[in-house]
């Protein structure tokens, strides 16, 4: 039986996080090779990136496998030093316009390729094996868990507070914590809360710190959440005045648990960002958290996790699997076979569903690829819950 008290913790990085300001740049490499890629008249169907990225003391190193436009070494260093030049790094120690950026990009390897490309009667194939899960719960309005949830806010509205000049003394690297107590299976408090926030002066103290963070946390929360039992950790190690690459390594792909869902449900491994929509890890990952989010928008369950498992240049997936966690008004045999109805899960049949072959990636680097509203121009198009009532008349 599902435990209904207990306390469940998540946590959430900034956009300058080393290892964001790192997914951060392979995203945007991957919007330039589409951007450039339309502006080229090459068909988006045939772009390939998967990009990595490393920083650390004013050094940028960016490798990978492309395939699409011509562009040079010049285009993904422009792109790379804005994207540090947007989240706000001018220190000594990594400087958008001072650091050394090695680019190392070469063409996808055939192999792969053969197994991806569309060719003849064979459909275009998934770009790696792999499992991925998507999750969804009715915790928050967004249908996400919210441990989580409230960790991203906490730090989003401290990064607006900093952007636009309110808190002139917040550095861009930061890091929250949120320990949410559940009682009959609800979450009803905060329990312990920490963030630690980088400081443009080196002179403020931790207390100094808190007062400039705890009115942004108490907005982030709902109402009753903070009570005189929440334990506050702030800067809890004293100072933090050198932060980003120049305090930390950063790397692409270490923040998976942060990307998804805060550790409420299971990872199958890979990393999203870097990677162009023919790897699964990504497109797939976004496919199972919209049908999981459609299936709790359509009141048959309070949670659900969807899992697809995908083979190299295998079109559609290999199984299907739905847990509707003991909460569920349907059987979960009959609902995995009407999400097989409902959309084509096969690479190219999720890429052209949710319209993936856009420059919509750099968004989604930081602050959660889920619980997101849908952007006009098609990002985050898999939190949008218009798979509902078509699911409602399959399995009602």
């Amino acid at each position: 039986m599902t435990r209904k008290n207990f306390q469940f913790t998540s946590e959430s990085v900034s956009e300058g996080h080393p290892d964001k300001v790192c997914d951060r740049i392979s995203d945007e490499i991957v919007d330039l090779y589409f951007r450039e890629g339309v502006k080229a008249g090459i068909d988006p169907y045939q772009i390939r990136v998967a990009c990595e990225t490393l920083a650390t003391t004013n050094r940028i190193v960016i490798a990978g496998e492309v395939r699409g436009p011509n562009l040079g070494a010049g285009a993904v260093e422009d792109a790379a030093r804005a994207a540090v030049k947007d989240i706000g790094y001018e220190q000594d120690g990594f400087h958008w316009r001072n650091a050394n950026v090695e680019i190392l990009l070469h063409a996808q390897s055939a192999d792969i390729a053969q197994g991806v490309d569309a060719l003849g009667n064979k459909d275009e194939g998934a770009g790696d094996q792999g499992i991925m899960f998507g999750y969804a719960c009715n915790e928050t309005p967004e249908l996400m868990p919210a441990p989580l949830y409230y960790a991203h806010k906490i730090l989003k509205n401290l990064s607006d507070a900093r952007r636009s000049g309110a808190e002139k003394h917040l550095g861009p690297d930061a890091k929250s914590q949120v320990t949410v107590r559940y009682e009959n299976g609800k979450p009803v408090e905060a329990t312990q809360i920490v963030v630690s926030h980088q400081h443009t002066d080196e002179s403020l103290s931790s207390d100094d710190v808190s007062r400039i963070v705890r009115p942004y946390v108490e907005k982030a929360l709902p109402a009753g959440w903070i009570t005189p039992k929440t334990v506050w950790h702030i800067n809890p190690t004293g100072k933090f005045f050198i932060g980003g690459p120049d305090g930390d390594c950063g790397l692409t792909g270490r923040k998976i648990i942060v990307d998804t869902y805060g550790g409420a449900a299971p990872h199958g491994g890979g990393a999203f960002s870097g990677k162009d929509p023919t790897k699964v890890d990504r497109s797939a990952a976004y496919a199972a958290r919209y049908l999981a989010k459609n299936v709790v928008a359509a009141g048959f369950a309070e949670r659900c996790t969807i899992q697809l498992s995908y083979a190299i240049g295998v079109a559609r997936p290999l199984s299907i699997y739905a847990d509707l966690h003991g909460t569920g008004h349907i059987d979960e045999g009959k609902l995995e076979t009407a999400l097989m109805d409902v959309m084509n899960l096969s690479q190219r049949g999720i890429r052209e569903h949710l319209g993936l072959n856009k420059p919509i990636y750099a968004r989604t680097s930081a602050y959660g690829h889920f619980g997101r509203q849908p952007d006009a121009d098609g990002g985050f198009s898999w939190e949008k819950t218009d798979l509902a009532s078509q699911l409602r008349g399959l399995v009602s």
